[in-house]
């Protein structure tokens, strides 16, 4: 027992020094910079800044439409969401909550986005004509515009999610984050 301390070789690492650097970590915050050069973090901040655009787009008209309240809705809804998503993915909430099927949520979140996004771009479009005539009228085009673009970038998003989630099996239990 007296020579324990010479018999015994010890190596620690951390789990930074194995991801190649794509994480930085600040006392007990670490930020994914991965996911900022990621097509999925690419097609978030893409959400965010086009959805926050349609939604100011519509809040600076004034609304002669009751269903632009839908539409505002789900813009500012979908667009806060999407930034939470986002700071949850970005700081690594993934790895404290790892009972949450990460990948499956994502997937299944980005999916309902892209068919509330359609209803509410559906809405948009339909109800422009009322403002042919009016200084809004090109506030209501350019919003049903982004509108469609957002939809496209939450289908974008969906199928990514769907790869990623394939990716783990297709496992609703895995712990890994998505991709």
């Amino acid at each position: 027992m007296s020579d324990f301390p010479d018999n015994v070789a010890t190596e620690t690492s951390s789990p930074q020094s194995q991801q190649g650097g794509s994480s930085f970590q600040l006392a007990s915050i670490s930020m994914d910079l991965g996911l900022i050069k990621s097509i999925p973090g690419i097609l978030m901040l893409a959400e965010i800044g086009l959805g926050l655009l349609q939604w100011a787009l519509i809040a600076s008209a004034s609304s002669l439409i009751p269903a632009y309240g839908w539409v505002m809705f789900v813009a500012v809804t979908l667009w806060l969401l999407t930034i939470i998503l986002f700071f949850m993915l970005f700081f690594g909430a993934y790895h404290k909550l790892s009972s949450v099927p990460w990948p499956m949520l994502v997937m299944v979140y980005n999916a309902m986005a892209t068919v509330l996004y359609l209803t509410a771009f559906l809405v948009n479009a339909a109800s422009v004509a009322p403002y042919i005539s009016t200084y809004f009228y090109g506030h209501m085009a350019a919003a049903a515009f982004f509108g469609i673009v957002v939809t496209l970038l939450y289908g974008a998003s969906t199928f990514f999610s769907y790869l990623a989630w394939k990716g783990d099996g297709g496992n609703a239990a895995s712990n890994s984050g998505p991709a």
